[in-house]
């Protein structure tokens, strides 16, 4: 699958205000998402049922198994931000 595919299918899934915060990648059938800050990996953890429902429902059934979120305060989100 292509970093696009997951990217578009992750923002789908998510909506807007998550996907500007968030970074995502597969490691064999994990989506390890890296988020600037811890209160963005509870959240991302307690609505993961429902976000891997509907990445599954995008992307196929045994797309993504799992996933992993981190927090990166150090991590880079401003191409995520509109422009000015």
């Amino acid at each position: 699958m292509s970093q696009q595919k997951l990217e578009f299918a992750w923002g789908a899934a998510v909506g807007r205000a998550v996907e500007r915060v968030t970074r995502v990648k597969i490691e064999g059938n994990i989506l390890v998402v890296d988020t600037t800050s811890t209160q963005w990996v509870q959240e991302i953890m307690r609505a993961s049922p429902l976000i891997l429902q509907r990445l599954r429902s995008y992307l196929g059934a045994s797309a993504v198994a799992g996933i992993e979120a981190r927090a990166n305060a150090s991590l880079d989100v401003s191409r995520r931000l509109p422009p000015s």
